[in-house]
């Protein structure tokens, strides 16, 4: 079982300011909580699977996602669920890139392609993706992060043990924190090599790839010490994961609130972006939530908040 690690923060607090990241049309400038809304184009995803293969039917829910005030569209061609299956080049660029296009021409919400695979990376980007979110933090493909730098895109460093079929088999660690910040480190240090622009990583800790309840519980309260570490913004995903189910006893489709009170929490502990399904409910939960931190003096991003009064 985990245990806290020395690397842990009680609380989320006034940090180094860290440099802006321009997607397309818009800045992400880390004075608030950014919203990954989640759109898989995949038959056997945890959550939605095969709600969205159609195209346009995924153009059309990625565009209701950007009205309920996603900041970004992560769209996902294979899914990354315990045990699940990987998919082929050739079937995973089918499903993504006319959804990714589609997307990048009729909103200007930056698109993210949820991929580990460097052909998959490069085909999205050419269709108008700007990020790149690799689960398995550069483990499963070794020429993703150059595909990534020729793209001129940004990167998501994840962290998983194992693969998606392989990772709950074994979720022991010494101390899971200290651990995954050294992995996300290495991984880091390999984008950097091959040409990814510093300002332009992100890192996730990996919630719910290869860890147990309380290994993800640390994690998410260590969101601060991995970006004070890494100098990076950090991704929470907790969205209607099965630690909440392990924690509530709620079914997936009954992990809406479990998911809220996650996304606070890891605000709080130090998270710059929460990849979400239910955007509505999630966006004022962070609105919320950051208004309180400013209230009290520790501002998202390292920003100075205003003097209030009253």
């Amino acid at each position: 079982m985990s245990t806290p690690s020395p690397l842990s923060s009680p609380v989320h607090a006034a940090a180094e300011p860290l440099a802006p990241l321009r997607l397309g049309e818009r800045l992400l400038d880390w004075s608030r909580l950014y919203l990954m809304g989640v759109l898989n184009v995949t038959p056997d995803s945890f959550s939605d699977g095969g709600r969205y293969l159609e195209p346009s039917r995924a153009v059309e829910q990625g565009l209701a996602l950007a009205r309920d005030g996603a900041y970004l569209l992560d769209v996902g061609g294979e899914s990354t669920r315990p045990g699940a299956d990987p998919v082929g080049v050739a079937e995973e660029i089918s499903r993504v890139v006319p959804v990714v296009e589609g997307l990048a021409q009729t909103t200007a919400v930056p698109i993210s392609v949820d991929t580990y695979k460097a052909e998959v990376a490069a085909a999205a980007c050419a269709a108008g993706a700007t990020l790149v979110n690799d689960v398995s933090g550069l483990t499963m493909d070794p020429e993703l992060p150059a595909a990534v730098a020729e793209a001129g895109a940004a990167l998501v460093i994840g962290h998983i043990r194992g693969t998606p079929r392989t990772m709950q088999e074994d979720v022991s660690y010494k101390d899971v924190l200290a651990e995954v910040a050294d992995a996300l480190e290495a991984s880091r240090e390999r984008a950097l090599a091959s040409g990814v622009a510093a300002e332009r990583i992100l890192v996730d800790p990996g919630v719910g790839f290869g860890k147990s309840v309380a290994g993800n519980l640390t994690l998410m309260g260590g969101a601060g010490a991995l970006r004070e570490r890494l100098g990076c913004p950090v991704l929470l995903g907790p969205s209607r994961k099965s630690f909440i189910g392990a924690i509530t006893g709620a079914e997936v489709s009954g992990r809406l609130p479990g998911t809220l009170a996650a996304l606070v929490a890891g605000r709080i502990f130090g998270a710059d972006m929460v990849r979400v399904h239910d955007v509505v409910e999630a966006r004022q939960a962070a609105l919320i939530t950051d208004a309180l931190l400013e209230r009290v003096g520790r501002h998202p991003g390292g920003a100075q908040p205003p003097e209030r009064s009253g």
